[in-house]
C-alpha cells in the first residue's frame, strides 16, 4: 500500500499519515452516519462464505445482530433444545418398549427408563421439566435404566451452556460501550471561524447523562476521495478549547474542539475556496465513568456541506434540571452566531489579494 506523509497541523516535529484505502464507485457514499453507525459494507459474498464467517465470529455476529433478531434467536434456540431431547427421551422410550406397557403395572422384569412417558407430547413435556424446574413429579427417571441417567446428564449439561451462553450474550449487548451514549451529543454542524487571526474548524459535544465522565479525548480521521477514485485516510489532531491536545478531566459542560487550519493541515486543501474532493470528517470520543471506569465511546462524521463557514459556536448556557436531560433544550448548546472569516485567494493573479467575506450574512462582501 502507497503511503505519503504530510505535516499535522498542530505541531511541525509530528506527522500524519495518508494512505489510500480502497476503489470507490462514482457515486458518494456516507462512510459513517450522523448517530455513529458504519455505512460501509465489503463485497457481498456467497452464502456459504456467509455462514462460515459467522460460524468463526460467532460473539461478534450476535452482538451485531438487531434486538428482534436476537430474542427470536433466544427463544427458538430454547425451543429447538427442547425438541432435540424430546425426540431422544421418546426414540429411549420406544427402544426400551415403554410405550406399549401399562406404567402402573408393568410385566415382571421389564424396567422403565421415564415413568409415565407415553408418546412424544410426554416426551417434550418432560424434556421442559428436566431443563426447567429442580424437581420431577409423576414422570421422573429410573435409577435403574443407565441409558437415562446418561441422557438426563448430557441435557443438563447443554442446557446449563445455553443458559451461559445466552445470558452472557444480553449482558454483553446491553453493556455495550455504544449504546450507553445516547446521552452524548454532537453538534449537528461543523463551523469555520477565526480563532486569535487562525482560522479554524470547530465541533462541539454536550453531555446529557446523569453521571460526569472522566478522560474525554477525541480522534479524528479525513477520508478524502482522490482523483484517481481511491479513498484516502489522514489523521486530524482536534485541540480542547483551553487544554490544548491534553484529556478532558471531567466532562461536565459542553466542550468545543477545535483544529487550526494552517497551510500544513490536510483540510486546507480540501476545504473551500481550493478544495474540490469530496470528503468525510468522522470524529471518535472516548471517556469513561467516574467510578466504575466503563467505556463510552461515541462517534459521527462531518461532509462537506455540514460545515459552516463564518459562523462560531455562542457561549454554552447553564442548562438546569430536566432542561438538561432534555436533547431538544440541550440543541442551545449548538446555536450559532455570524463572524467574520479571512479567506485566503487562490487565484494566480498577482493584482488579487485577500478578502474579507461575510458568509450567511446579510450585505455586501468586502474586497481589498
Amino acid at each position: 500500500m502507497a503511503t505519503t506523509t504530510t505535516g499535522n497541523s498542530s505541531s511541525s516535529d509530528q506527522k500524519s499519515t495518508t494512505s489510500p484505502l480502497m476503489v470507490k464507485p462514482t457515486s458518494h457514499q456516507r462512510l459513517v452516519s450522523k448517530d455513529g453507525r458504519s455505512l460501509m459494507r465489503g463485497p457481498a459474498a456467497g452464502g456459504r462464505v456467509a455462514w462460515l464467517g459467522a460460524l468463526r465470529d460467532m460473539w461478534g455476529a450476535w452482538l451485531s445482530l438487531r434486538w428482534r433478531w436476537v430474542v427470536l434467536a433466544f427463544c427458538g434456540s430454547f425451543l429447538l433444545h427442547w425438541l432435540l431431547f424430546a425426540v431422544l427421551w421418546y426414540l429411549l422410550a420406544r427402544a426400551n418398549g415403554d410405550l406399549t406397557v401399562d406404567h402402573d403395572n408393568p410385566p415382571p422384569g421389564h424396567t422403565l427408563c421415564v415413568k409415565y412417558v407415553t408418546g412424544f407430547t410426554a416426551a417434550f413435556s418432560f424434556a421442559l421439566e428436566t431443563q426447567l424446574t429442580i424437581g420431577y413429579g409423576t414422570m421422573y427417571p429410573n435409577a435403574d435404566c443407565p441409558t437415562a441417567i446418561a441422557l438426563l446428564a448430557l441435557q443438563m449439561l447443554l442446557g446449563l451452556m445455553l443458559e451461559a451462553f445466552i445470558t452472557g450474550a444480553f449482558v454483553a449487548k446491553f453493556s455495550r460501550p455504544q449504546k450507553r451514549c445516547t446521552g452524548i451529543l454532537f453538534s449537528p454542524q461543523a463551523v469555520v471561524c477565526e480563532v486569535e487571526g487562525q482560522r479554524c474548524l470547530m465541533f462541539r459535544v454536550c453531555n446529557l447523562l446523569s453521571r460526569p465522565l472522566v478522560d474525554v479525548s477525541v480522534s479524528a480521521v479525513l477520508y478524502e476521495e482522490r482523483d484517481d477514485l481511491t479513498l484516502h485516510q489522514t489523521s486530524l489532531e482536534f485541540l480542547l478549547d483551553g487544554l490544548g491536545s491534553r484529556p478532558c478531566p471531567l466532562f461536565l459542560s459542553p466542550l468545543t474542539f477545535i483544529h487550526p487550519l494552517t497551510p500544513d493541515s490536510p483540510l486546507s486543501r480540501v476545504l473551500p475556496p481550493g478544495g474540490q474532493s469530496h470528503f468525510e470528517v468522522v470524529v471518535f470520543l472516548s471517556a469513561s465513568q467516574e467510578g466504575t471506569g466503563t467505556a463510552y465511546q461515541k462517534r459521527t462524521s462531518y461532509l462537506s456541506d455540514e460545515i459552516q463557514f463564518g459562523r462560531r459556536f455562542s457561549k454554552a448556557m447553564v442548562l438546569r434540571g430536566n432542561e438538561r436531560r432534555n436533547s431538544l433544550a440541550a440543541m442551545r448548546y449548538f446555536d450559532t452566531h455570524l463572524c467574520s472569516l479571512m479567506v485566503p485567494n487562490t487565484h494566480t493573479n498577482s493584482r488579487d489579494k485577500e478578502c474579507v467575506v461575510q458568509v450567511n450574512g446579510e450585505g455586501n462582501d468586502k474586497m481589498e
